[in-house]
């Protein structure tokens, strides 16, 4: 009975709700997490169940929302999403047990994370317009509130919070009258309905119905260029809400952009998904690219999202493509590894994001350039953020590698029987995939490098130690899954099978056989992700023998030990060590037209003589080119125009007549 499990997961997270709005300090922040962990145990067996049977269950309720009711329906596409939140949640609500030991969050925050988790797991099961809008109002009210739930310690949080709240709303207006217009014509606001109808519906129609909702999804999933809430938002949210924003909440965008455009829509025509690719390459090269720039972690791990969203966009908009030329196995396949990467992507996103809050809560900052020496402080944290660096780099043996592969592969075999757009779009997607790639890698060797490894470089560094053991478990938990799908991706590739023929709606049939590795069923293609590992652990182990035995024959030499990391010198210091800023800075060189980054140097002399310089200051500072392209002008011209707008009400009676007067006038000449 999934629907009970998910229905009591849904009771268990209202209860997390109302405890830590009544109980004391000490105790609200233990019972919530402890109900919100049930909760999502419950809600993942649910959406496993009907991953594993294929069944969907539908339920209704007229006594929740006036009028319209409340219609959930969980099929193997949502239950995808569903259990992905879930899975993000159970560690996040694990890990703020510890995370809130630090500072305990006010009645108001421990409440409202359980409501978002709530709002997660309602979103993919709302089966109508109403039950479908109001859980995404509350997923972004509870999401919004909880970014502003430190901003009397941090201001930023208040701008970001802006940024969020007015392109969250306007993405909801978007989806809300794209959904309106299918129901109108399809005179029924249910799911069921408007799928049942779209056969009917003109083709132009269909197509502002697509637009509409893509812009208001696409701004969800955090795509170019209406991204720019993503990086304020989620790197001054708290840890455990940054772990869910990024791993879970951007998720829904690509489900909303599945579940209209193949389910409600019927697939539509080519030029809707080569536009879904177009987005995914731009999202994911200016995603990675401001990622390896970044010297913030939190920011840097903000950017990242942009990117890996950008790659399945690619693979859900080669699905679509492919589908409308009649490819339903290369489709089926582009479909599943998009899943498959949003999944994985969900896993270790939401590791380095926990990680991230165990560095800031060690230390106090969250600046690469003033961090250093980690690994030794924080072991366990900086093993568990290795780990999550490796999988998002795509090392082979990890779950970062597992689903890029397929999509490498769904995207390489569409070349062979396409010509025209559909070709140049895989062809892109391809070259996106290499190009990210490498400055994906980049970034997170910066981010590991430069914050893990050589010497502290500040007194927070140098005295960090590590956090609790309940944040720890928050973070191995999701590392632990990552190992486990990179070595035997095949354990969930049947469930996403089924989740694939549930969102094409072409149908769709099985790419793959059986098995715990990759192996594509009839398109010359297979890897055992185990064997890779295996030969990999052989070759460290004959390499680390290899350097035992070559360190005793050095025994009988004269030895000489030396700082890891210090080139071989007697004498380091943490001065002489590479930066994020010094390892960023030949890629912000050969991408200066699009990162524009600003540089300031302050040089003050010695009183003696000006041509000595006493001390030297610089300042680097990289702003989002498309915020200031595109978005400041629209700023300015709405400052601009309430400030104009302040002027009218001045107090004058005289006034107030003469604006009622033409008002009137207007109202007769229309109605005339």
């Amino acid at each position: 009975m999934s629907e009970v499990a998910f229905l009591i997961g849904l009771g268990a997270a209202s209860a997390a709700a109302l405890l830590g709005a009544a109980l004391p300090a000490r105790l609200r922040v233990l019972c919530a997490g402890l109900l919100s962990s049930a909760a999502c145990v419950c809600v993942l067996l649910a959406a496993g169940r009907v991953l594993v049977s294929g069944h969907a269950w539908n339920a209704h309720s007229s006594e929740v929302l006036p009028l319209t009711g409340v219609s959930l329906s969980l099929d193997p596409l949502s239950a995808v999403f569903v259990a992905t939140a879930a899975a993000v949640g159970l560690a996040a609500s694990c890990y703020t047990i510890g995370y809130s030991a630090h500072s305990t969050p006010s009645r108001a925050a421990t409440a409202l994370f359980p409501v978002f988790l709530a709002s997660l797991f309602l979103v993919p099961a709302g089966a109508s317009v109403a039950t479908f809008m109001v859980a995404w109002e509350l997923m972004a009210l509870t999401s919004l509130l909880l970014l502003l739930s430190e901003h009397r310690r941090r201001k930023e949080s208040q701008e970001a919070a802006q940024w969020y709240a007015s392109m969250t709303h306007v993405g909801a207006a978007a989806i809300l009258l794209g959904l309106l217009l299918l129901a109108t014509h399809a005179n029924g606001q249910t799911f069921v309905a408007m799928a049942a109808h779209r056969s009917r519906l003109p083709i132009v129609l269909r197509s502002v119905i697509f637009l509409l909702t893509l812009v208001g999804f696409a701004s969800k999933a955090g795509a170019v260029p209406l991204h720019v809430w993503l990086p304020r938002a989620h790197p001054e949210a708290p840890s455990p809400v940054s772990a869910l924003m990024s791993g879970a909440m951007v998720n829904l965008g690509i489900y909303g952009i599945i579940r209209v455009g193949e389910d409600l829509l019927g697939g539509g025509v080519l030029w809707w998904w080569l536009l879904v690719v177009a987005i995914g390459v731009i999202s994911a090269f200016f995603g990675a690219l401001h990622a390896a720039a970044s010297t913030d972690l939190k920011r840097l791990l903000a950017y990242s999202t942009v990117d890996n969203m950008g790659l399945v966009l690619i693979g859900v908009g080669a699905a679509g493509s492919l589908a409308v030329g009649g490819e339903r196995l290369l489709a089926a396949l582009a479909l599943l590894a998009s899943l498959f990467h949003l999944v994985n992507h969900a896993l270790f996103k939401g590791s380095l994001f926990l990680s991230a809050g165990a560095v800031q809560q060690a230390t106090g900052t969250r600046d690469l350039d003033q961090l250093g020496g980690l690994a030794r402080r924080l072991p366990l944290t900086a093993a568990l953020f290795g780990l999550g660096a490796l999988s998002v780099s795509a090392l082979p043996g990890l779950n970062g590698f597992a689903s890029e592969w397929l999509l490498l592969e769904a995207l390489l075999h569409g070349f062979a029987d396409h010509a025209g757009a559909t070709v140049v779009s895989l062809l892109v997607g391809v070259a996106a995939l290499a190009i990210t790639g490498g400055l994906t890698a980049a970034a997170f060797v910066k981010a590991l490098g430069v914050g893990f490894l050589g010497q502290p470089r500040t007194p927070g560094a140098t005295s960090a130690r590590e956090v609790a053991p309940s944040m720890l478990a928050g973070m191995g938990l999701l590392a632990a899954v990552c190992i486990v799908l990179g070595v035997a991706p095949g354990v969930l590739l049947p469930a996403l099978r089924r989740a694939t023929a549930s969102g094409l709606a072409v149908g769709a049939p099985s790419p793959l056989r059986p098995g715990l590795g990759l192996d594509l069923a009839s398109l010359n293609g297979a890897i055992e992700p185990a064997l890779v590992v295996a030969g990999l652990l052989g070759a460290l182990v004959l390499t680390w023998t290899l350097i035992r035995l070559l360190a005793r024959r050095d025994e009988l030499h004269q030895a000489r030990s030396a700082e890891a990391w210090g080139c071989g010198r007697e004498l380091q210091t943490a001065r002489m060590e590479v930066t994020a800023t010094s390892f960023a800075e030949p890629l912000r060189r050969v991408f200066v037209d699009v990162l524009r980054p600003d540089h300031d140097i302050e040089v003050t002399h010695v009183a003696e003589s000006r041509f000595f310089p006493q001390a030297i200051r610089y300042q680097h500072r990289i702003d989002d080119g498309l915020e200031r392209v595109l978005y400041r002008p629209v700023i300015s011209a709405i400052s601009a125009w309430g400030r104009l707008a302040r002027r009218v009400p001045n107090g004058s009676v005289h006034r107030y007549l003469a604006f009622g007067l033409v008002a009137l006038v207007i109202i007769l000449v229309v109605l005339a």
